[in-house]
């Protein structure tokens, strides 16, 4: 652990807290363009073209997914990039009928993982005190976490994908018994669900289903 301390901690918070207000300075909110394009409007594709996608722009939109928070920036997620034929063909083996051939006509299929002994890592991620004791010993609740925000770091993974121009496809019709055999065999990684990347063809696009109006699901107390 290398955590800050004294002055050096006060001129990192001085300067944390000034980038947050030149930040909300220069971009108060996204205009609905924007948000169009990575939510409001945004779809999930299932036909793909043969445009390739680049890794420096994976890398990209991992980087800025990785700026999402997460409990005590725990980062479980894990993201293994499928993209060889040989490894869409092991991928096949573990998707409902259905959902082969989107999977493997897409240019990327993203396995979605956490791993459940992230809290290993703390030292580095989170240095102002240790905070493994919180979950050394505790399989339950270490694998609760995992997955709460290794999910949540999936969705800042989905929407930076889509605000970087990339189309994305989630599914969960696969056995994430086989994934973790064939792709996580003797480690401590679980898989999450798959996510298809790539540019879409929006001809195989029917219209977009309805969505909860906010009195129906959301109240105030």
């Amino acid at each position: 652990m290398n955590a800050l301390t004294g002055e050096a901690l006060a001129r990192a918070r001085t300067a944390a807290q000034e980038r947050v207000r030149e930040l909300r300075a220069a971009c108060e909110r996204l205009d609905d363009a924007a948000i169009d394009l990575i939510l409001r409007d945004a779809r999930s594709h299932y036909a793909w073209t043969d445009r390739p996608v680049p890794r420096a722009l994976l890398e990209e939109v991992y980087e800025i997914a990785a700026g999402g928070p997460t409990s005590m920036n725990c980062c479980p997620a894990r993201f293994v990039f499928v993209e060889s034929p040989e490894a869409k063909a092991r991928l096949a083996t573990s998707l409902k009928a259905k959902n082969v051939e989107k999977m493997m006509s897409a240019p990327v299929t993203v396995i979605i993982a956490h791993d459940l002994e992230f809290w290993k890592e703390l030292p580095f991620l989170f240095p102002h005190e240790d905070r493994r004791p919180h979950f050394e010993g505790k399989p339950a609740h270490s694998e609760t976490t995992a997955f709460r925000n290794g999910t949540l770091q999936a969705a800042y993974f989905m929407i930076a994908a889509r605000a970087v121009g990339l189309d994305t496809g989630a599914m969960s019709g696969f056995s994430n018994e086989i994934v973790d055999e064939a792709f996580f065999a003797g480690t401590t990684l679980r898989s999450n669900f798959l996510l298809n990347l790539g540019y879409a063809d929006e001809t195989a696009l029917f219209q977009k289903l309805p969505r909860f109006p906010f009195d129906r699901v959301c109240r105030f107390v």
